[in-house]
């Protein structure tokens, strides 16, 4: 048995419970599990927390040694619990004495609130209740060292498995299933059922879930638009937000009565916003055409910043009003009868994901799709195989800027307003980690991304000033336990784990 690989797996368990507990995460645990059951206290939820982190420590441990015997078990779950006991103990020791001596560690940490210290400490002396935490910390990671030996020892994983197979075997061999898979139309009538329920849905929400379920629509084109770029031809842009920009400013600038009082009806502006972006992503295409990789990151990042600036600065105030932004932005309207309101928008978005979705699907499978694959396995390859790669990649920023001010023209238009603090570097990291979550190169891939992470922070409202330590996290456990993302293309998850071995 390696001690060290033991000791790691708890030292790493303990780093996080300390992150945990400086970040107030042990707080927002205490408060869920408090108001999901009913309790008046915090308490189970923070050390609910705690305790789970140290089991996964000495599970971890396990699954590092190569011995199948209860004993080795056992030790690598000490081993583990102790370190993880150790640094815990430690932080709950200097937590407990700063507290007690009158400092005020809200100065540096505004988590650690004395309710939260009491929390940890158990209301007990900073010696009694770091000798608390040791014992109750190394006994988790005995338990879960004696779990994960559990279940790689009856075959848990593979019997559910092997259940889980004999379930869809027997499903998938009923005469009413094979009927419906054989029948000709069946996939059309799929989509038939898919589309009835998108069209009933905004009829059964409310105005809040229209609009909530509205910006992940609008977030799924500009996904769909990435995805071209960086899912298909493998080029990395961080500044995608710049194009949603563009085509926002156009429609409001052409629509609203203010700065210009040009009033252009909405249907002539947005195809003149969706071909301005497009232009700007060609004008950016052109002299980044020979960077690759990092280098088109870092090109793409500052793309993205200056137009932020320009639209806050003073030199085009005249132009864009500034900070202040654009107000009173013009929405559609049909036969006379305006749409501007979240109930019809959401029909606009659905039909929108439609189009891009169509559109990006023909594409796909079309020669400039291959090309863009081709161009994503091995540019100089594909460059030899006589594949005009300056072409294909000015087609893929253009086509994905297209897309992107597309969206930009309906969020402005919805909300009635845009202005710089809408297009932050925030929002290119937002679609980009989208597009990874959900599976490059995958049209369900990035509407999958996009209800992640836009449509889940909604839900857990509870989770909002954690947010950016979610997305951290969530990015970090896909890389390791899922690379390929939630769902991703054959292609891609075949290129992938061909590369990983």
């Amino acid at each position: 048995m390696n001690i060290r690989s033991a000791l790691r797996s708890g030292a790493i368990a303990g780093a996080i419970n300390v992150f945990v507990v400086l970040l107030g995460v042990t707080g927002l645990a205490g408060t869920i599990v408090s108001g999901w059951f009913k309790l008046p206290t915090q308490l189970p939820g923070v050390w609910i927390l705690l305790l789970l982190v140290a089991s996964w420590g000495g599970a971890m441990a396990v699954r590092r040694i190569t011995s199948e015997s209860w004993r080795a078990a056992i030790i690598a779950g000490l081993l583990a619990g102790v370190s993880h006991g150790v640094i815990m103990a430690l932080l709950t020791a200097g937590v407990g004495a700063l507290t007690g001596s009158g400092v005020d560690l809200r100065k540096w940490l505004a988590q650690l609130t004395p309710q939260a210290v009491d929390l940890l400490t158990l209301g007990l002396s900073p010696a009694a209740a770091a000798v608390a935490m040791f014992a109750l910390l190394t006994a988790a990671g005995l338990a879960g060292a004696l779990l994960a030996r559990a279940s790689a020892r009856y075959r848990w994983r593979e019997s559910l498995r092997e259940r889980w197979s004999a379930i869809h075997k027997s499903l998938v061999a009923m005469p009413t299933v094979q009927t419906l898979v054989q029948y000709k139309y069946s996939r059309q009538i799929l989509y038939g059922v898919a589309l009835l329920a998108l069209l009933v849905a905004p009829l059964v929400l409310g105005q809040y879930w229209n609009y909530t379920l509205g910006t992940v629509g609008i977030y799924v084109m500009l996904g769909l638009g990435l995805n071209i770029v960086v899912g298909m031809a493998g080029l990395l842009d961080l500044g995608y937000v710049a194009f949603f920009a563009i085509g926002a400013y156009t429609v409001g600038l052409l629509t609203a009565p203010e700065p210009h009082g040009i009033m252009m009806d909405f249907w002539l502006a947005l195809p003149i916003g969706v071909v301005l972006a497009a232009i700007f992503g060609i004008l950016l295409g052109i002299p980044v055409l020979r960077m690759r990789g990092d280098y088109l990151a870092i090109v793409t990042l500052g793309f993205g910043e200056i137009i932020r600036i320009l639209s806050k600065s003073d030199a085009l105030t005249s132009l864009t009003d500034g900070p202040q932004g654009v107000r009173n932005i013009g929405g559609p309207s049909l036969f006379g009868f305006s749409v501007n309101n979240e109930f019809y928008f959401m029909y606009f978005i659905v039909l929108g994901i439609m189009l891009v979705a169509l559109i990006t699907h023909r594409l796909q499978l079309s020669r400039v799709g291959r090309a863009w694959m081709a161009m994503r396995e091995d540019e100089d390859v594909a460059a030899a195989m006589g594949v005009y790669t300056l072409k294909y990649k000015l087609l893929a920023f253009a086509i994905g800027a297209a897309f992107a001010g597309f969206g930009g023209a309906i969020f402005a238009s919805r909300n009635k307003f845009t202005g710089p603090e809408d297009f932050t570097l925030l929002v290119s990291v937002n679609v980009l980690s989208l597009v990874i979550i959900g599976g490059m190169g995958s049209i369900p891939g990035v509407i999958v991304g996009a209800l992640v992470l836009k449509g889940l922070p909604e839900i857990l409202r509870q989770l909002e000033n954690y947010r950016m330590l979610a997305f951290g996290a969530l990015l970090i456990v896909m890389m390791i336990l899922r690379p390929e993302g939630l769902w991703p293309s054959k292609r891609r998850a075949m290129e992938l784990h061909e590369s990983l071995e």
